[in-house]
């Protein structure tokens, strides 16, 4: 009896080592990790800010969270004029470093193409990873060891998806904010191409976002709709953005172009005009469909569209839109690659790749890629701030 016994806990043994040497590499070939190491200042509140609402059309206010769960939080808030140059900070806890910077409430939508000699670095699916995002610009020279622009007259370009499953989605807007704000005095240009992520937060799916921002909403007084919504001004700042951008004959977009956009009848501004008339819809299938539905739809949009990498296209149906708009290639988010790479000839370049994360440890763990662009050359470029000719 008791040998019987020991045969079957071998054979159970040996079943579930074959089961976990065929799951592994199945679960590493889609992006599974193993977390662990959770550092509990993730949810530590106290600095938490700001959060700017409009009072009314010539007043804002100011909020930052103070204190702790053992003695009770409070709501540190202050009224401006809005047309005011208002200094604000961002404290960001796991290592307790802060940075300021003015928040200005004149926003305007950037041109949707460019075209210079300058260089460009281009990092997607940040999702609110400030301290990986912020060590990547670091290592890469956008910016200096005191968070301040040192890109020059060059360009930045964020593809989408920096907000949601992280903790540190305030400090990551903010810091683009600020970003975009030192760039502009240098003559640089960063630009926030807007994901299904942002998109989300706008038009009201919070399901990715970290359990942190419902509480924050809680303390603010407000739910979730209201940290992103029309009356606050990282709302206003976000729905002013674009989704597509053509800088010097490259096109960056989260998703990607569906093969179909060739037919539309309209240029990357008309596009982006659009497309930020429905930030604050969801999208859905309508019973009388128009020819923009493939813009905004959950599987053809340009937010959303993963066909580079799910779909079985020719080279014909890649170089159609880029044709069409007079560009050489498009720079992607969105689908998940191990690292930075190209597909089609190079006509694609796809960019989302698993970066380290802020608070917990994980295995596999994965350092920051980006893709750097000098002229006609593509560099693959590292967290330590290495560049790979592709």
């Amino acid at each position: 009896m008791k040998a019987r016994f020991f045969r079957y806990l071998k054979h159970l043994s040996l079943t579930f080592l074959v089961i976990l040497l065929i799951a592994v590499p199945i679960g590493l070939y889609h992006g599974a990790q193993l977390s662990y190491g959770h550092n509990p200042t993730r949810l530590n509140f106290d600095g938490e800010g700001p959060y700017a609402f409009y009072k009314n059309d010539s007043t804002l206010l100011v909020k930052y969270i103070k204190g702790n769960k053992e003695d009770g939080f409070y709501l540190d808030e202050k009224e401006y004029a809005a047309e005011e140059s208002i200094p604000a900070k961002v404290f960001f806890p796991l290592d307790s470093t802060s940075f300021d910077f003015n928040i200005d409430t004149h926003f305007e939508s950037p041109k949707s193409v460019y075209n210079d000699e300058n260089k460009i670095l281009a990092i997607s699916d940040i999702e609110s990873g400030f301290k990986s995002f912020r060590d990547f610009l670091i290592s890469n020279k956008v910016i200096d060891k005191k968070l301040h622009w040192s890109f020059g007259k060059n360009h930045l370009v964020l593809v989408g998806d920096f907000v949601d499953r992280g903790f540190s989605t305030t400090q990551v807007l903010w810091f683009i904010y600020k970003l975009e704000q030192e760039a502009r005095k240098q003559g640089g240009n960063v630009h926030f191409i807007i994901g299904n992520h942002e998109l989300k937060n706008m038009y009201g799916d919070y399901e990715a976002s970290s359990l942190k921002y419902t509480f924050v909403a809680s303390m603010l007084g407000k739910t979730q709709a209201g940290l992103y919504g029309k009356k606050s001004v990282l709302g206003n700042w976000l729905s002013s953005k674009n989704t597509i951008e053509s800088i010097n004959g490259n096109i960056f977009v989260h998703g990607g172009l569906h093969p179909d956009i060739a037919e539309l009848n309209m240029s990357l501004q008309q596009i982006n005009d659009y497309l930020r008339s429905t930030y604050y819809t969801a999208p859905y299938p309508k019973v009388n469909k128009d020819e923009k539905e493939l813009l905004i739809s959950s599987k053809t949009g340009i937010s959303w569209y993963r066909g580079y990498f799910k779909e079985d296209l020719n080279q014909d149906e890649i170089e159609r839109p880029l044709k069409k708009f007079n560009a050489k290639t498009v720079i992607v988010g969105h689908t998940l690659q191990y690292k930075v790479k190209k597909f089609y000839n190079g006509k694609v370049f796809g960019i989302d790749v698993k970066h380290s994360n802020d608070y917990h440890k994980n295995w596999p763990d994965y350092g920051s890629e980006g893709l750097f662009i000098s002229g006609d050359d593509y560099y693959r470029v590292l967290d330590k701030g290495e560049k790979l000719k592709l």
